[in-house]
């Protein structure tokens, strides 16, 4: 539902914006639905049973708006690489739909916008995200230079549940828990991004640009599942250091599972079943959001 009104809201916009929100990927809303989930967790595990509603949305609209300044700077640095690969020739500045000037003034603007907007719920919160963002710009020269870039990408995706928790609390003293929502996030983002660039394998192979997919290879599984385990550990830990009731452990032990089943069913060779399984990938973030929430009331 969230892909169709996002893709909706591109395909009816004027032709001279299009690009724009296609530069920040609001057809592809998956993206920022994982960055945004670890801070979710963090406010729901933050604030007990009364989050407050205007700090959840703000939240949600600044993790669209640095996403889509991810994106942005990502694709100007990426241009030459994503015109060689099917899947992303037709990215608004590898196609030169978009200049560079353009699409950094783009990015520029969002992630000024995104900490404006979070100044709104506290000072702190803005000051944590901003830090995050020499991070941002620094992951796109990662797939050159080191081995395995989805590391470098799970620290910057899990910095969000420190954004989130900095919102509900107002302070960046962060408790125990919250460094167990981080290391659940981080191994998360390793488990979906792994599966993600197997859709380009071939492409980054040729090219000779650094993934997760070359990195693992036929024992890609075996690493996603020890992820799993990780990602899972972490969550719960991170509730065992509240007052969390029985209700979050059982649905934090049938998010595992539903990961467990993704893992299993997914075709690593198959793009379209690598797309599919990145985008359930939300489910079982949700699924943990559930777990926070129902673990408070139990």
């Amino acid at each position: 539902m969230l892909h169709e009104i996002s893709s909706g809201v591109v395909t009816r916009s004027p032709a001279q914006v299009r690009p724009y929100l296609l530069l920040m990927r609001l057809d592809r809303p998956t993206g920022y639905v994982l960055y945004l989930l670890p801070g979710l967790w963090a406010v729901a595990l933050a604030s007990g049973r009364r989050p407050d509603l205007l700090t959840v949305v703000l939240l949600a609209v600044a993790a669209v708006l640095v996403r889509g300044a991810a994106c942005a700077v990502n694709d100007v640095i990426d241009r030459e690489v994503d015109a060689r690969v099917a899947r992303t020739v037709s990215r608004p500045v590898a196609s030169g739909t978009l200049g560079v000037r353009d699409a950094l003034l783009f990015a520029g603007a969002q992630a000024v916008v995104a900490l404006l907007i979070l100044a709104v719920v506290n000072v702190e919160t803005a000051v944590v995200a901003a830090a995050s963002y020499p991070l941002i710009v620094a992951y796109p020269y990662m797939k050159r230079v080191f081995f395995w870039p989805s590391a470098f990408l799970a620290l910057v995706m899990s910095v969000y549940a420190l954004i989130g928790w900095t919102a509900a609390t107002g302070s960046a003293d962060y408790r125990p828990a919250v460094y167990g929502l981080y290391a659940g996030g981080a191994f998360w983002t390793l488990i979906h991004d792994a599966v993600y660039s197997h859709q380009d394998k071939e492409y980054d192979r040729r090219i000779g640009v650094k993934s997760s997919a070359l990195l693992f290879g036929k024992a890609t599984k075996a690493w996603l599942a020890t992820f799993a385990v990780f990602s899972v550990g972490g969550v719960l830990w991170a509730g065992s250091q509240t007052s969390m009731g029985w209700a979050f452990y059982l649905i934090a032990a049938l998010a595992g599972a539903f990961l467990a089943y993704l893992i299993i069913r997914v075709d690593l060779d198959d793009p379209t079943s690598c797309w599919d399984t990145f985008v359930s990938n939300t489910y079982f973030g949700w699924l943990i959001l559930a777990a926070m929430v129902a673990g408070q009331f139990t």
